[in-house]
């Protein structure tokens, strides 16, 4: 197959997308979460004084020295390192002594919910904010029954959920906050960095992340007591060398993995800087186009920019959002429609409650519009142009685009 000039990468013809039988754009796949690497001599160092420590994982001083320096960072008394943000939220539901309901988002990624499955608790799912994609407290409290104990906010896009009104809503009800923030390292709210709102928060460090240690994550709170309580639940209730006094899992995050926390630390300017211009060059190659809305950020506050995140109107557009995606997919861009179906679409939630949909109006309307593109590192100035000339393409050709694809899978 012929290839065309990654330089120009013009679009002409409905005949130059792979999908009618042209060159594809791109000689690499472009991936919405490529891994960031920082500062590998660094990395090694910290590597090299964990073999001549001999001490791997089990709490080591490699991991310490993480935890405490993400504290500082954050501004936060408490770092509960763990080997995913999964299992930390697991720890953290069980640290607060969650059980019964809990209240959260259906538009997040199903980890959120299954979390919370998986150790006994039913997640109740609610519509969120069209504007901000996070938990609309509006909705929450009509789902508040005898067996709610929590309120789990997801801060999407590393956008926050409005803490204000879920902390009123939980003080009335007597229910605890956790939050999500999965996607919201080094972004601030009111003018603080996200990591001391509600009960404790739970951060992600997975290798698609634009911070990462590979695979890992972080419980964060102020509170001493659930401090305490997250640290024996990580280590199997271990208080001491052979004094267990709880139950608890293994959740521990390896040397190894802290390692790579410590040595992507020194770079997490470059890295959002690099997500902030990329940003600028989606708004420019965008801008105008019919039917699409680049989700915006809030002035005044930080934000690690990772996901640039497009909704489409199908009927402004003049073509679907998926339709988009079978081009760019063919193209080797593999944008991602987050969180298509919805958690409440997905087992075992649906055959629990298979008419969830009908009071999730806007979850149901996001899963079918959004559409998230390549961002990070591995994209640049020129990779982005060429990627909005082919949606800009798709929407001035939407429906012959449409017509030919339908004709190609029947």
């Amino acid at each position: 197959m012929k290839h065309v000039d990654e330089k120009t990468g013009s679009i002409e013809n409905l005949e130059d997308l792979v999908v009618f039988g042209g060159a594809p754009k791109f000689r690499e796949t472009l991936h919405v979460g490529k891994p960031n690497i920082g500062n590998r001599e660094m990395f090694f160092d910290q590597a090299n004084e964990m073999f001549d420590n001999l001490w791997l994982t089990n709490d080591g001083p490699v991991l310490k020295k993480f935890e405490l320096r993400l504290a500082e960072l954050l501004g936060v008394r408490h770092v509960v390192a763990v080997c995913n943000a999964t299992k930390g939220l697991e720890i953290a539901a069980k640290a607060l002594r969650l059980q019964g309901e809990v209240i959260l988002p259906s538009f997040t990624f199903v980890a959120t919910a299954h979390a919370l499955e998986w150790i006994g608790i039913r997640p109740v799912f609610c519509d969120v904010d069209p504007r901000t994609h996070t938990i609309d407290p509006q909705k929450v409290e009509a789902l508040i029954t005898p067996q709610t104990t929590a309120i789990l906010g997801v801060h999407l896009w590393g956008l926050p959920c409005d803490t204000d009104a879920l902390a009123g809503i939980a003080r009335r009800h007597g229910l605890s906050v956790v939050y999500d923030a999965a996607h919201a390292f080094f972004c601030s709210h009111q003018g603080r960095w996200i990591g001391e709102f509600g009960d404790l928060e739970i951060f992600s460090f997975h290798a698609t992340k634009f911070f990462n240690t590979f695979e890992g994550g972080a419980i964060t709170t102020n509170d001493d007591q659930v401090a305490e309580q997250a640290r024996l639940l990580r280590n199997f209730g271990f208080a001491g060398y052979d004094k267990v006094v709880s139950h608890g899992t293994n959740g521990k995050m390896s040397e190894i993995s802290a390692a790579m926390g410590l040595a992507n630390l020194p770079n997490l300017g470059d890295f959002i800087e690099t997500n902030r211009r990329n940003l600028g060059h989606y708004a420019q190659g965008l801008a105008g186009a019919p039917g699409l809305r680049l989700l915006p950020f809030p002035a005044g506050e930080k934000n690690n920019f990772q996901y640039v995140v497009v909704e489409i109107d199908r009927d402004a557009a003049g073509i679907s959002r998926d339709d988009i995606l079978t081009v760019l997919h063919a193209e080797r861009v593999l944008a991602r429609r987050y969180f298509y179906p919805g958690c409440h679409k997905m087992e075992p939630y649906l055959t629990c409650d298979p008419d969830a949909g009908k009071s999730l109006p806007v979850t149901e309307s996001l899963v079918e519009s959004v559409l998230n593109l390549p961002n990070g590192t591995a994209v640049g100035a020129d990779e982005i142009r060429r990627i909005c000339d082919m949606i800009r393409f798709c929407t001035r050709n939407g429906e012959e685009i449409t017509t030919r694809l339908k004709s190609i899978g029947s």
